[in-house]
């Protein structure tokens, strides 16, 4: 019983986060602007992903199964 009851606290705390908007804290600054721009990005276009960090997948998954072929770099670990 007294486990149970230790695990609902911990999901329950552990649900809790703070929802609050990111913000620098007082005396921090925004990194230096990149090579070639005037103006230093904002806070919101640093923590938006760029679109190539987000490939889509371009490999058809297997639909059979098919034996592998040989990998020469799959070595054993060094002695």
């Amino acid at each position: 019983m007294r486990k149970t009851a230790a695990l609902i606290l911990l999901l329950a705390l552990s649900a809790c986060g703070q929802r609050a908007a990111l913000a620098l804290k007082p005396g921090q600054q925004l990194p230096p602007a990149p090579y070639g721009r005037e103006q230093k990005p904002a806070s919101t276009e640093l923590l938006q992903t760029p679109t190539l960090a987000i490939p889509e997948r371009s490999v058809e998954l297997r639909t059979r199964s098919e034996p592998r072929n040989d990998d020469p770099f799959d070595l054993p670990p060094p002695e």
